[in-house]
């Protein structure tokens, strides 16, 4: 746990995060933000500020959020923001950044499941649906283990490369 996320600070977080209300995410706004003035610049904070305008809709106003967090966070709370961070870019039609965000994230955390799905909605928003359909076959060929996906893996790996390479 970094020094920036104390146990109380943790504590403090899951719980207004387990209040949120989708519909109506201005009280988490408004707590997540009287927060931060407790904790200016905490990374884990800042955070879930960027996270609370993203999920109420204000994108241009969460990416300033995400990226003054990024260089202060690590392990899965750095995986989700980055995925996070991706999505709003994808989200506000800047494709290529997202994209940069989507593959820096995939080589940070190779075992992500969910960068990579979201790496290839940003190549489908992109008009690369070949590459977003490739991702997701390479997705089902590592991580769908039955015998059915394991007897044609060779066949779905080599689909994934044809269309990566088109």
């Amino acid at each position: 746990m970094s020094e920036n996320l104390t146990p109380e600070l943790a504590a403090t977080i899951a719980d207004a995060f387990a209040k949120r209300d989708r519909e109506n995410m201005q009280p988490t706004i408004d707590f997540f933000e009287e927060l931060l003035t407790k904790h200016p610049g905490n990374p884990y904070v800042l955070y879930e500020v960027g996270g609370s305008y993203d999920t109420d809709g204000q994108e241009e106003k969460a990416i300033p959020y995400y990226e003054q967090a990024l260089p202060g966070l690590s392990g899965d709370t750095k995986r989700r923001c980055l995925l996070q961070y991706g999505s709003t870019l994808r989200n506000l039609d800047r494709f290529d950044e997202s994209l940069d965000v989507f593959v820096a994230a995939c080589k940070e955390f190779p075992e992500s499941d969910s960068l990579r799905v979201f790496k290839a909605l940003t190549l489908q928003a992109a008009g690369r649906e070949n590459k977003a359909l490739a991702t997701m076959l390479l997705l089902v060929a590592d991580r769908l283990e039955t015998p059915e996906i394991k007897r044609y893996e060779a066949a779905i790996r080599g689909n994934a490369d044809h269309l990566s390479n088109l």
